[in-house]
Formats: structure tokens, sequence, C-alpha cells
């Protein structure tokens, strides 16, 4: 008997995955998250502080590599847009704080786990996905350099400083600076706050990690905001002075992070 062939059916793509269910959460629960945070860095504090401090040295090397005429304009934007690296480099954390949350061994050096199992493919993508929006974010912010202080006579290292706060084309910069950052920043929380601990933590694909990282956001947008700014607030108590804070900072939110994903996400 002849095979009958169905073009619709042949045309029709394969149905998405279904995403996991999304709890409705409260401050409460951002609150219980950052506690389980700490209680988790306290835990490793003597293992992993080794791992927080690479956060400062690498903005310490972003500094000294923008600190000439031609790289200035970048340098705040390098180290303020390190923090969109954050949920990448965080990875780690989460494998150890769900390897603690199942009673098994979380020694520091299960930390780079996630680069050798299931999970390497899809962490390779969210983070290829986060290092575009780190480029996007400089040519950003270089295009608004460019269009205010840029517009000005050449000047010094020292020129730049000063016009910053005292010309019309400073203040012009620091607006829409501000404001661009603050849309990657947006950008990053809502593509990341699920879809990076969602990797470590289940077999899924980079691209149901990011669907199901969006429905937490549309199911609980005054909740994952208000983690943003929590975040936001302590990454930049992190960086006084000169980024020491982040070594405490980093790991802490990492910890976290994973946490308030176990409320979010129904596993």
């Amino acid at each position: 008997m002849p095979t009958t062939w169905n073009a619709n059916a042949a045309a029709t793509p394969a149905a998405a995955p279904d995403l996991p269910e999304i709890r409705r959460i409260s401050s409460s629960d951002l609150t219980w998250a950052l506690a389980e945070g700490w209680r988790d860095f306290t835990e490793k504090r003597g293992d992993l502080i080794f791992l927080g401090l690479l956060y400062p040295i690498v903005c310490f090397v972003a500094v000294l590599f923008s600190f000439n005429a031609p790289l200035l304009p970048l340098l705040f934007p390098l180290v303020a847009g390190l923090s969109i690296a954050g949920p990448a480099v965080a990875s780690g954390f989460y494998e150890l704080a769900r390897r603690r949350e199942e009673g098994r061994d979380s020694s520091w050096w299960h930390f780079l786990d996630p680069l050798n199992g299931r999970s390497r493919i899809p962490l390779a993508l969210l983070t290829l996905g986060i290092a575009v929006l780190f480029v996007a974010w400089l040519a950003v912010a270089y295009a608004i350099y460019q269009a205010t202080l840029g517009a000005l006579a050449p000047m010094t290292v020292g020129d730049v400083f000063g016009r910053l706060f005292t010309t019309a084309e400073g203040w012009q910069l620091i607006v829409l600076g501000n404001l661009a950052g603050a849309g990657f920043a947006v950008a990053t929380l809502v593509l990341a706050v699920v879809s990076f601990p969602m990797v470590v933590d289940t077999p899924v694909d980079a691209a149901t990690a990011v669907r199901t990282s969006l429905k937490a956001v549309r199911e609980n947008p005054r909740e994952v905001f208000g983690w943003g700014m929590r975040v936001a607030g302590l990454m930049l108590l992190g960086m006084i002075p000169a980024a020491i804070g982040l070594a405490v900072v980093l790991p802490w939110l990492g910890y976290a992070t994973w946490h308030l994903y176990t409320r979010l996400v129904v596993r």
C-alpha cells in the first residue's frame, strides 16, 4: 500500500517544547533569596573569595586599557558594562548552590562543572548573546560620546573629566549614556534572570531557557525589576572602593539568583 505524504504536515515546524510553570512571587521572596545567597556565601567564602576577586581585577585591567586619549570614551562603558557579563560569570555559583541544595559535594572545584557537562552548549550560546549585548552597549556608548563631548575641540584626559560636568554636551552625555545603559541592563535582566540558572539546572536548550525567562518576567514584572534594582544597588556598593567589594557582592548575587530561580520556576 503506497505511503500517503501530507505536504501540510511536512511543512509544519516542530512544536516548541512546553515551558515550565512560573510561580507568582512577592518582595518577600526577593529578601529570602538574598538571605539564602548570603548563607551560601558565608558557607563557602574561604574557598571562593579568590573567584570574586577576579571581577575587580578585570575592572582594573579595563581601566588601564582605556586610560589613554583614544580609548578614554570607553572607560566608563567598559567598567559599567562588565555587569552585563555577570550572569555568565555566576554560572559556577549556580552549580555550587544547586549541589548544596541537593546535599551533594559543593567544593570549589565544581565551579567549572557547567563548562564540562550537558550545560556547555546552551551556556555557550547564552554567553554569546550576552557578549553581543556588551559589544552593542560599547558601540552605543561611543556613538553618544561622539555626538556630545566628542563634537568639541580635541581634549586631553583632564579636559574630558573637566568638561563632563561643566558643559551642556557633558550633561547630555551623562543623561543619554545612563538612559542607554539602563536599557541594556533591563535587556540583560529580562533575558538572563532565569535562563542561565535554568541551563545549569536542567537539560534544556538555550532558546527554551530564554523563553522561560521572558515568561517569568511577564508574570512577575514588578518583582523581577525590583530584583534588578537590588542587584544594581549592591553592584554599585561593590564598586566602592576600587571594585574590591565585588569580591563579596558577585558570589553573593550568584547564589541569590539561583535561589530566586528556584522560587520563580516550578522544577
